[in-house]
Formats: structure tokens, sequence, C-alpha cells
């Protein structure tokens, strides 16, 4: 695979990965709750997934060459980006109206 295909991989997941906890019910996709995900919920699952796409990430550098050295700018960069990539869940979960009333 070449840099650039794997630079677009890990971006496509990290935004499928930061925007996951929003679209579904389930922990993960995978475990039901009784009384479904709250807020607190959604945003541990983020934080875990941002761990999950930084790790696939991480593979695919260390798969193409030598491991660049981050320090905390680079955490609080890609932080920022899966924040960003996670809004339009977000919005879709909390501000959009589903028919409700």
């Amino acid at each position: 695979m070449s840099q650039a295909a794997s630079i677009w991989l890990v971006l496509v997941l990290a935004f499928l990965a930061a925007n996951l906890p929003f679209l579904s019910q389930r922990v993960l996709g995978l475990v039901a709750l009784a009384r479904g995900k709250n807020l607190a919920i959604r945003l541990a699952e983020l934080v875990l997934m941002y761990f999950v796409a930084g790790g696939i990430g991480l593979a695919l550098e260390k798969r193409a060459g030598q491991i660049a050295p981050q320090g905390w700018e680079f955490y609080a960069v890609t932080g920022a980006m899966f924040l960003t990539f996670a809004f339009p869940g977000f919005v879709w979960r909390y501000l959009f109206r589903h028919g409700r009333h």
C-alpha cells in the first residue's frame, strides 16, 4: 500500500470511528445496554476510538518505515481533529430533530 493510500485510509477510518459512538445505540456497535447510552458513555467510547484509530495509524506508519517521534503537540492536533470529525454524528444525535415532539 502506498503512503498516500494509507494516509487516506487512516483519515476515513478516523472519521468513521469518531461518528460511531453517536450513530449507534450499542456500545462499540456490539453490546446493547438496557437503558441506552448516555453522553458519558459516548464520550468514553469516543476516547477509545481515538486510540484505536491512532493505533492503526501507528501500525501503518511502522509498516512504511521508521516511526516519527511525536510530542504533545501531535496529540493535541489529532485530538482536536478527531473531535471535529465527530461533529456530524453529535449534531445528528443531539441537535437534529428525529420526528419526536
